[in-house]
């Protein structure tokens, strides 16, 4: 005896059984057995009944007599194996009826039983029928798992199969909405449709290597291509399907998106942080941005990439970069460690100048359109290479140059930025301590030479008592909170003036003094307390191409000179000197440029231009004020070609009033 009973029993309670007998006095005493074993028990008085039975049931064994009216045993097994081709059946009879027994054979039944039931005979027979339905469900459990794993798989990964020769035979969902390839576009077609030129040939050597000769699982990061030509990347595992005999039959490989981890500028950054000392060239294509205006986002994408993929082909093999990172927005970067690199800088230079010209002559074409590209280049090598190339790039930007070897710019622009700092702590330490002051230039008349009005120039004393000029303080104060302050404290320091001469007082806006509603606030405030001495106030406005609103200044210019307040264009004669803007603001003084003054002795450009804006301000009926006149022979020039003020260090320096 090979079996345990308890186990027998106890794995019988929990099944379902059909006993079909039609001898109604050994179904019972049958049943009474039977009940010994199993607690879910249907009766079927013959094969008919029993078939009935059995479609409307969930049965797990079939107990059933042979000769029964209507419909005999063997006949019922035949109906319910077309339904069940599975279920155990059990044959109990009161004979030995060997031609039956052959039948049954056929009909695969589990075991054969003889009346009345012998218990040993039984539980050997239920014995194996209790591991054959242990098989059954631990196959259904393991099917049912794999069902879901593969549910979980398919539903969390980006799978596709292929056969031996990379022939694609099964995609996702999700490996055609990342592709955006269908089904029917992929399949049959090699596994290379979605490989970006990008990624090396060696990774694909090494992939196949591993899955085809070592028949091992392969795992990596691939960069693909949408049907778009938009890239993606992904962390991918493959692994080869064996058979029996280890021959592969299929591979099968399951990916994850990963384009947001594998974002490039931080892969860069990644590859910068591994290494000591780098050697970085930055390259962007200027005027980006109208670029993408010009063409749209798509075409401009399309560009992009086709863009990295020329400058790939074009930068010097001697340097041996490995790929482009395309950081976006018309930003592109090669590096690679420093330690590496076995080229001096001078001959990095002289190549990448060389690459630079041939980009720039070159452009790129995209159907049958060519694009006239120019870019910028910075290069640096060393520690902090890649900051001193950004910083190198915003250089060529507002120097509006297009090449440069970036060093030491890091440790400039932190110099600079510590010094501005300070130069904020001074600031607000002046402001506290009201320490923000107005010294006061003369303006002289040129035929009376009589101080006609003074103009209001900020100064800051800082804490040791040092006066200091706008130049040290007042750009660094515009990109802070403290430049409001500053003209508030200006315009009240001038204002308060008027109570101290008769003379006329100028005072500076910028236009982003006008573009402030408080700093426009605080004006009318100030001209309304003053309203009296109004008409001795001069705004001057300085020229700039940065305005955003010019509706707002008009409107500005307009309700102070009904007022009586008069505008002066300021540092007028070079620079952005737009004269259908000084029809706008309707001025009636120009001061002229003082880098026009003071180099008018000796250049004939200067003389030239200043006779030009003296004539044009005579045709317009305007004022005409020469800045920087610092010696008498200035001065006798200027009033010679009809300049009627002065102002400058011939006639008066900046003084308290």
């Amino acid at each position: 005896m090979n079996y345990d009973i308890n186990k027998i029993v106890s794995y019988s309670r929990g099944l379902r059984l059909l006993y079909v007998e039609d001898d109604l006095p050994a179904r019972v005493a049958t049943k009474a057995v039977l009940e010994e074993f199993f607690d879910h028990i249907e009766e079927a008085s013959d094969g008919l009944e029993g078939v009935k039975i059995f479609k409307n049931g969930n049965f797990d064994l079939i107990i059933t007599d042979i000769n029964m009216p209507r419909m005999n045993g063997l006949e019922m097994i035949k109906r319910i194996r077309k339904e069940s081709p599975d279920i155990p059946i059990l044959i109990l009879s009161a004979h030995n009826e060997s031609e039956f027994l052959i039948s049954s054979i056929s009909l695969n039944v589990e075991g054969y039983l003889l009346k009345p039931i012998e218990l040993e005979q039984f539980l050997e027979i239920m014995s194996r029928v209790a591991e054959k339905l242990n098989l059954k469900e631990e196959a259904e459990r393991n099917l049912n798992l794999l069902q879901q794993y593969l549910e979980v798989t398919d539903a969390g990964n980006i799978v596709s199969k292929t056969n031996h020769k990379g022939i694609i035979t099964y995609v996702n969902d999700a490996f055609c909405k990342i592709s955006e390839y269908s089904k029917e576009e992929l399949i049959g077609k090699p596994h290379n449709i979605v490989r970006h030129p990008d990624t090396p040939k060696s990774t694909f050597e090494q992939m196949w290597q591993t899955i085809k000769e070592r028949k091992e699982i392969w795992q990596g990061v691939i960069k693909n291509r949408t049907k778009n030509g938009k890239f993606y990347y992904v962390q991918t595992t493959i692994k080869p399907i064996l058979d029996k005999n280890g021959e592969i039959i299929e591979f099968i490989a399951l990916r994850n998106d990963i384009t947001d981890i594998m974002n490039p500028r931080k892969q860069l950054n990644d590859l910068i942080n591994s290494c000591r000392e780098t050697v970085v060239v930055l390259i962007k294509i200027e005027g980006f941005e109208y670029i993408e205006k010009f063409y749209g986002h798509t075409l401009t994408q399309e560009l992009e990439e086709r863009f990295a993929r020329k400058l790939m082909e074009h930068i010097p093999k001697e340097f041996k970069f490995e790929r482009v990172y395309q950081l976006g927005n018309g930003e592109y970067a090669f590096a690679k460690d420093k330690k590496i690199c076995t080229h001096k800088a001078d001959f990095i230079k002289e190549q990448l100048k060389k690459f630079h010209d041939r980009i720039n002559e070159e452009g790129i074409t995209l159907g049958e359109i060519d694009y006239d590209i120019t870019v910028l280049v910075s290069f640096s090598y060393g520690k902090d290479a890649l900051e001193n190339a950004k910083s190198g790039l915003k250089e060529l930007i507002e120097k509006k140059q297009d090449f440069i070897i970036a060093e030491n710019l890091v440790e400039r622009d932190h110099k600079l930025a510590q010094k501005n700092i300070q130069t904020l702590k001074t600031i607000k330490k002046a402001i506290e301590n009201r320490k923000i002051i107005c010294h006061f230039q003369p303006i002289i008349n040129n035929k009376t030479l009589q101080v006609e009005k003074y103009e209001s120039l900020v100064r800051l004393i800082d804490e040791e008592g040092k006066t200091l000029s706008p130049y040290f303080f007042i750009e660094t104060a515009k990109r802070s909170k403290f430049y409001a302050k500053i003209t508030s404290m200006v315009l009240e320091s001038a204002f308060r003036a008027l109570d101290r001469t008769d003379k006329k007082i100028s005072i500076n806006l910028s236009a982003l003094d006008l573009e402030k509603r408080s700093s426009r606030k605080e004006i009318f405030r100030l001209l309304k307390l003053h309203k009296e001495k109004a008409h001795r106030v001069v705004f001057e406005l300085l020229e700039d191409e940065n305005v955003k609103d010019f509706e707002q200044i008009k409107s500005f210019i307009k309700r102070v000179k009904s007022l009586g307040v008069k505008i002066a264009i300021d540092d007028f004669g070079t620079g952005y000197s737009n004269f259908e803007r000084l029809l706008d603001y309707q001025p009636d003084i120009l001061k002229i440029d003082g880098s026009l003054i003071k180099n008018i002795e000796s250049s004939q450009l200067s003389l030239s231009l200043v006779k030009t804006v003296v004539n044009f301000a005579k045709e317009m009926g305007l004022e005409t004020v020469a800045e920087y006149v610092e010696n008498e022979r200035i001065f006798n020039i200027i009033k010679d070609l009809g300049v009627e003020y002065s102002q400058g260090y011939h006639f008066g320096k900046p003084e308290p009033l």
